[in-house]
């Protein structure tokens, strides 16, 4: 096609492709490559910059893991401290009466009680006729009572909560479901 046809389906003037090139679309095109360069170069850096900030942020939360795994029970150990003063303490009075050595125990009794209930440690002793739950209970046995089927009738031994998870069921006798 010559200069002066036309494109047939546009009616416009076919470019020409033997002409020389526009020295101005080529400096357009190289100042836009630059311009697209630079902007890759700073969205790389940027990248690199925050895949750098995840890897130390991730590594950071793994210490920090790594530290409370390591010294979670320092204040439950903190806590049972004078507990262990206080046994210490009644072992070194071996002539002590026996009135002292029974106040002693409870006092060092509630010294342990507040320390589980400081660090959430928490009892569980249903009350008699409690409606048996064995998420919290373990039924030792079933026996005939005076109250409703199902319920706790005697607790055997205390169990114990964890911030809401059991660390030891409360073991209990169950009253048996009535028959005529």
């Amino acid at each position: 096609m010559n200069p002066q046809e036309t494109d047939p389906t546009s009616g416009a003037a076919a470019p020409d492709l033997h002409a020389a090139p526009d020295v101005q679309t080529e400096s357009t095109a190289e100042q836009q490559l630059t311009e697209l360069q630079g902007r890759y170069t700073e969205l790389n850096d940027a990248f690199l910059r925050a895949r750098a900030e995840s890897e130390n942020t991730r590594r950071r939360a793994e210490e920090e893991m790594s530290k409370a795994r390591k010294f979670a029970i320092d204040s439950f150990a903190e806590s049972l401290l004078p507990v262990m003063d206080s046994l210490q303490a009644a072992i070194a009075q071996p002539d002590a009466a026996t009135a002292q050595v029974l106040e002693g125990v409870h006092a060092t009794l509630r010294q342990l009680s507040a320390a589980l209930e400081r660090n959430k440690v928490l009892e569980i002793a249903p009350p008699t006729g409690t409606k048996f739950d064995p998420r919290h209970h373990q039924a030792i046995s079933v026996v005939p009572a005076n109250q409703e089927a199902n319920t706790v009738v005697a607790v055997l031994q205390k169990g114990y909560l964890i911030s809401d998870r059991v660390l030891r069921p409360a073991l209990v006798t169950v009253a048996a479901a009535k028959t005529d």
